[in-house]
């Protein structure tokens, strides 16, 4: 697994078509429970270099119910993004993934991630790449339709601040599938403590 980790990082596929040079963003070991699937580094975690250290990843673990600890516990997750790389900014925000990572590097990673008990899908890329047809014609309908795709999957709407108006849109997301998420994730990863009652 160290010797995988240390071949991603070293990856240039993309180099002559990324804004600044490769930095993969990826982070998993052979003992991950859950595996969270998103789409790119924005323009912080690229700096950073830690997967999710920015305002969505804020919200993603409330919306798990984990710790800052916990969700950096390779042990118990595993954090894969559909593009490890910054892809860059456009008129309407960050450009879409690369598709070189999802077939190049995937397969070779979760070919060692024997434990992995669920997989969060989050946005349309990481729900198109690995629910194939059975995805929805929109993200809303996918993400509504949520309890098809258990006890496989989790799929989860953007994280991005830009999402409140989706969030307001949608109430039955936080009303119905987040107790189910944090349940879920409670019953999997080992020492925290159990979800609020919403």
């Amino acid at each position: 697994m160290n010797y995988l980790a240390s071949e991603i990082k070293k990856c240039q596929l993309c180099a002559s078509v990324l804004p600044y040079a490769p930095n993969p963003v990826v982070s998993f070991s052979s003992k991950s429970k859950i595996a969270i699937i998103g789409q790119a580094p924005g323009r912080i975690v690229h700096k950073t270099g830690i997967p999710w250290s920015d305002k969505s990843g804020d919200r993603l673990r409330n919306w798990l119910g984990v710790s800052i600890e916990d969700f950096y516990d390779t042990q118990q997750f595993a954090l894969v993004p559909m593009g490890f790389c910054y892809p860059g900014t456009g008129k309407s925000g960050d450009f879409p993934p690369r598709k070189e990572c999802g077939p190049t590097w995937h397969p070779l990673i979760f070919k060692h991630l024997k434990k992995i008990e669920f997989t969060i899908l989050i946005g349309s890329y990481a729900q198109k790449y690995y629910l194939k047809k059975e995805a929805k014609k929109t993200l809303t309908e996918t993400v509504q339709y949520f309890e098809e795709y258990l006890p496989n999957y989790f799929v989860l709407p953007h994280l991005s601040p830009r999402n409140n108006i989706w969030l307001k849109k949608n109430p039955w997301f936080e009303q119905g599938l987040l107790p189910q998420l944090k349940k879920k994730v409670f019953e999997v990863v080992d020492g925290i403590n159990p979800p609020n009652k919403l």
